[in-house]
């Protein structure tokens, strides 16, 4: 029999799994209550539901709801069988006054509305003695997207077993806690309290006037061995968001003060070519977040490469304010000897506490870059020699002492001594003039061909140990002597190769900033194999015009 009972049972479920019901039913647990406390809305149906529920979206305009739980349960009794589905959730007022919680329909039934009586709290209440919450702003008026500092406390008199603290809410502002709660100790009013304090940063996103609805805390504590439920609630904080002024010009920063700083490595302001040089510079702001710092950007400088590395970003908060932080560093490379003026850093910010525009500055700065001494001393051109007119002289010397010998003895003996003389440096002089450019042409021959044949040794020998470092200080060295000591950006743009410019600006960024590029040797150094054969070229057609 009971066998057969639970078949028809089943073989019922089976065919029929959603049943009707008569009659749908809404109660709470409490009525009336406080402001600020936690109560069960309970919404029964008699009868299976499967597939659908009450939709409660209409509370959120008058409550703070939490999630919706649902439970069924079927019995038989006699052979009778009886089913019943339940939902509830918790649901909290945060004002005082009577509202009306209204009907809720499910499967064409619905419930009756209930009328919930909400009552404020007494000052002198032993509950609020026992906990109760608190909250402030700071500052407490604010520009659009200013950062707020919305900050809890939670006093606990008696032993916390269990609870919950909800987060504040605002509309059109984004409100996100920052780290981790704190736990302390504080004595009010002779009485020691347990404090559990959060922080949130506010930002409002339009102008207005907006209510903080302020955090609520339900829990339970222990008092003479029982479990007690509690509840508190902060008060409302109002506050008015002034918009962004309409003649205000750049990113959009409010802030109660902002600052500009930087630090040199090395400090010294004389450098040597191609010695990096590390400017760092930190923007800290009060009252903003770390994402609405802007990026530092330097002016770019003839003769000086610059390769900015990472951002490094930080926020905190001391003494009741966000603090942010921005530190950016760029790695500095001088290219020629010479004084360079860096401009100042100016970034614009709006002061909130005097409502003008104030600017964040750092000033021009003079650095001078000597040449390298260790570096080669620049080719000597061969053309303007000053030798060839000191030894021209000397003859005139010699010519003149027999002329006036000449001139004193009127013999035909002396007179023969000064013709042979002459002739013999007339002879001479021919030889030395015939056989000079014969020599230097031989020697720049001689060196055009070795530099066709190897431009550089040690440029080579880097390459083959792939040591980056030695072969740029190699190709420094190259384009020195190639540069009648100009430097390697004189010598590039004297070569005028594109793609020989950008191989060589990713070895500097390689080796001077912590980008991730990386420089192809091979590929420089047949671009230099090639342009230095060209240069050479050149060379020699200009001296075989020449001579």
């Amino acid at each position: 029999m009971v066998i057969r009972l639970f078949v028809c049972v089943f073989l019922l479920l089976l065919v029929n799994p959603v049943m009707a019901f008569d009659k749908l039913t809404a109660s709470v647990d409490k009525n009336p209550v406080l402001v600020g406390e936690y109560f069960t809305l309970t919404i029964a149906a008699d009868g299976k539901v499967s597939g659908e529920q009450p939709d409660t979206s209409a509370l959120t305009q008058q409550f703070v709801t939490g999630p919706v739980s649902v439970s069924s349960r079927t019995s038989i009794i006699n052979g009778s069988m009886s089913s019943q589905t339940t939902w509830q959730m918790q649901v909290l007022a945060r004002q005082a006054g009577t509202f009306t919680i209204p009907a809720f329909e499910v499967s064409g039934k619905r419930s009756e509305p209930i009328e919930l009586k909400v009552v404020p709290r007494s000052d002198d209440a032993q509950d609020q003695k026992d906990i109760f919450v608190k909250a402030e702003l700071a500052p407490s008026t604010l520009y659009v997207q200013q950062a707020g500092l919305y900050t809890v406390k939670l006093y606990l008199g008696k032993d916390l077993l269990d609870g919950q603290l909800t987060a504040p809410q605002i509309d059109d502002a984004q409100i996100t806690q920052m780290g981790k709660q704190k736990e302390d100790y504080e004595v009010v009013d002779g009485r020691r309290y347990m404090v559990i304090t959060r922080e949130y940063l506010l930002q409002p996103q339009k102008s207005g006037s907006f209510t903080i609805a302020p955090p609520v805390f339900n829990g339970q504590v222990r008092e003479n061995y029982r479990r007690m439920a509690v509840s508190a609630i902060a008060q409302e904080i109002n506050i008015d968001v002034k918009p962004i002024p309409n003649d205000y010009q750049g990113t959009w920063l409010p802030s109660e003060l902002v600052n500009l700083s930087e630090e040199w490595q090395p400090a010294d302001e004389q450098v040597t070519v191609g010695t990096p040089i590390t400017r760092t510079i930190t923007l800290t702001a009060l009252g903003v977040t770390q994402e609405q710092l802007p990026d530092i950007k330097l002016d770019n400088i003839t003769g000086i490469r610059s390769y900015p590395d990472e951002s490094d970003r930080n926020q905190l908060t001391r003494d009741g304010r966000v603090i942010s932080q921005l530190v950016s560093s760029h790695a500095l490379v001088p290219q020629s000897p010479g004084t360079y003026t860096l401009p100042e850093v100016k970034i614009p910010w709006f002061n909130t506490v005097i409502n003008k525009v104030n600017y964040a500055t750092l000033p021009e700065r003079t650095i001078t870059v000597v040449a390298d001494p260790n570096q080669p001393m620049a080719v000597t051109p061969t053309q303007p020699q000053i030798t060839q007119p000191q030894n021209t002289e000397q003859p005139h010397v010699i010519v003149q002492q027999p002329m006036q010998s000449a001139t004193h003895t009127k013999s035909w003996i002396d007179w023969l001594i000064l013709i042979s003389g002459y002739v013999l440096w007339l002879l001479t002089l021919a030889i030395w003039i015939i056989r000079k450019p014969k020599k230097g042409s031989e020697k720049v021959s001689t060196k055009a061909h070795k530099s066709v044949i190897n431009p550089n040794a040690d440029l080579k020998n880097a390459l083959k140990q792939n040591d980056a470092n030695a072969f740029y200080q190699a190709l420094r060295e190259l384009a020195q002597s190639r540069s009648n000591g100009l430097g390697l950006d004189a010598w590039l743009t004297q070569l005028n190769i594109p793609e020989l410019s950008d191989e060589i600006a990713k070895l500097q960024a390689s080796l001077y900033s912590d980008s991730n590029q990386s420089a192809d040797l091979s590929k420089i150094y047949k671009l230099v194999a090639s342009a230095n054969n060209s240069q050479t070229a050149g060379d020699n057609a200009h001296l075989a015009q020449l001579y």
